[in-house]
């Protein structure tokens, strides 16, 4: 029996002016899901939007309101970032990477988001010819927004049937016409949460090399794949990086999910050494300055997008990642709550006929996290994202995502204690509504 009826859920997407709800962005399902629960009083199972669902680290806290009475908000930060955040940065990816970058080569960022768009602009402006970026999907949609905006073409291509060796036939067929500027992909891989191996960075890493592409490679969700036990500084197992295998990389690092300190928006664009200090003659004549890769990107780009990032809270991030280096603080043990969410989660879905989409790498089947995906029956993604709606359980379709899968993905976050049996119920309901052959 479903809890909404059709007639409302017709209702709030009719007021919210979605123009077509199987392919609502997050934003959209979001405000349907908010809706719904503001006109019935009944509470949501809210699997739309990713936002970080553990209580922010009180250590970065004590520490930005340190910097705020220390008195650093009356004075601009440098665009560059405050030196001990630099230091602190450069320090963590050796420890937790085992990756040399040098201080002078990790900028802040107003969130990864500013960090993907200001790279974005960078690497199709570098070289005449090369304005295209590739995309490994399923990927974060506001990526291809941001290239809408400054004008730039992306190519892309669901990874599902391109894993292992297979990926290198793939990636270099679309890379071959040596247009390509950068390359993108998240790891973990936000919705899939598919990761890439060892052998597959190494491919991605030999043919950025080859045809000279700048790999971009978003670790939003930091050693957070938890069937291994990463997260000891300076220790291996170190969570695989394509920085091992080529100098063409920028590495995104966002205190938003490992330190759950996103409403503060901070990150870290981690530029190679080498890339840092390539001149390109396209960046002096547009931006008339040198050139340089990474100073262009610093102060002729970035600048330009955010003034450069709150001071006190490059201090709070600073400070956490300190603490994380010296072995003070276990960041991933902090962050694996969201595993057994999914493990729960998972079976409850699976228990009522749905099925994991992205459901193996490689070598081993998908751990649990932040995200995973279902499918139902022969359902496409954007039916089973309304239909799941009905049933007070918020989503967003795979389609969305560039994935050519039929499904949603289901994101863990916002789980409580209180609404398992909740959603137990529910998509029993689901399932016998849903009768499969």
């Amino acid at each position: 029996m479903k809890i909404f009826s059709e007639e409302l859920v017709a209702k709030a997407v009719k007021e919210l002016h979605i123009a077509d709800l199987s392919k609502a962005t997050i934003g959209e399902v979001l405000l349907v899901a908010q809706y719904l629960e503001k006109e019935t009083g009944i509470p949501f199972i809210r699997m739309d939007q990713g936002s970080p669902g553990l209580p922010v680290n009180q250590l970065g806290v004590e520490a930005e309101k340190a910097a705020l009475d220390r008195g650093v908000g009356s004075q601009y930060p440098a665009a560059a970032g405050v030196p001990e955040l630099k230091y602190e940065a450069s320090r963590f990816v050796k420890a937790f990477m085992n990756v040399d970058i040098s201080p002078r080569a990790c900028v802040p960022t107003v969130g990864s988001v500013a960090g993907s768009y200001g790279s974005f602009i960078a690497c199709t402006q570098r070289t005449p010819g090369k304005n295209k970026v590739l995309f490994i999907d399923p990927g974060f949609p506001i990526q291809k927004s941001q290239l809408r905006i400054i004008g730039a073409e992306w190519v892309e291509f669901d990874i599902y049937n391109y894993r292992g060796e297979a990926l290198r036939e793939k990636l270099e067929s679309m890379m071959a016409g040596g247009d390509i500027a950068a390359i993108v992909y998240s790891n973990p891989n936000n919705p899939a949460w598919i990761c890439l191996e060892d052998a597959e960075l190494k491919i991605i890493g030999e043919l950025a090399t080859k045809y000279d592409v700048i790999v971009m490679e978003d670790l939003a969700y930091f050693c957070m794949d938890f069937r291994t036990d990463m997260g000891h500084p300076f220790e291996p197992p170190y969570p695989p990086t394509v920085a091992h295998y080529t100098d063409n990389y920028i590495l995104m690092l966002s205190s938003s999910k490992i330190f759950s300190y996103a409403g503060q928006r901070m990150a870290l664009t981690c530029i190679s050494d080498k890339l840092f200090d390539r001149q390109f003659p396209a960046l002096a004549e547009r931006y008339k300055d040198a050139g340089v890769f990474g100073q262009t990107l610093i102060a002729s780009i970035l600048y330009m997008i955010t003034s450069g990032c709150t001071a006190s809270t490059q201090y709070a991030y600073a400070e956490m990642l300190r603490l994380s280096t010296e072995g003070e603080i276990n960041f991933v043990e902090d962050t694996r709550e969201y595993a057994r969410r999914a493990e729960k989660m998972k079976k409850i879905f699976t228990d009522n006929g749905f099925h994991i989409i992205y459901d193996y790498d490689v070598t081993k089947q998908v751990g649990d996290g932040f995200f995973f995906t279902i499918g139902y029956g022969n359902m496409t993604g954007g039916d089973l994202l309304k239909e799941l709606l009905y049933y007070g359980v918020s989503s967003i379709s795979l389609s969305t995502t560039g994935s050519d899968q039929q499904g949603v993905r289901a994101c863990t976050s916002r789980m409580r204690d209180d609404l398992y049996d909740v959603m137990a119920e529910r998509m029993k309901a689901f399932n016998e509504d849903h009768p499969l052959n």
